[in-house]
């Protein structure tokens, strides 16, 4: 079974940074693409930013040039730097990755974690 643990949230300024967290454990498998998504209350779950195996990244409008991802493939860990945050950052946000294993490739799911953005 592989799971995929998030950490890092919290409640923090107008202005402050965050860092997320997500490591997968689990055995017997690989990581493709991992990324952020993000719902708030009452709205879709959105991309906030993915990154492939090889370090390609891919951001939101509203993420570009404020967060950056990035991953440690040694730790099976991905990772999310907020900086500048806005009250329209808060939500759960949810890591994911695609991961491959003897029978195939699913995307996989955190359990969330919150941030919230005080003005």
């Amino acid at each position: 079974q592989v799971q995929l643990v998030e950490s890092g949230g919290g409640l923090v300024q107008a202005g402050g940074s965050l860092r997320l967290s997500c490591a997968a454990s689990g055995s017997d498998f690989s990581i493709n693409a991992m990324g952020w998504y993000r719902q708030a209350p009452g709205k879709q779950r959105e991309l906030v930013a993915i990154i492939s195996s090889g370090g390609s990244t891919n951001y939101a409008d509203s993420a570009k040039g404020r967060f950056t991802i990035s991953r440690d493939n040694a730790k099976n860990t991905v990772y999310l730097q907020m900086n500048s945050l806005r009250p329209e950052d808060t939500a759960v946000y949810y890591c994911n990755a695609d991961i491959s294993r003897t029978y195939g490739t699913l995307r996989y799911w955190g359990q969330g974690t919150q941030v919230t953005v005080s003005s």
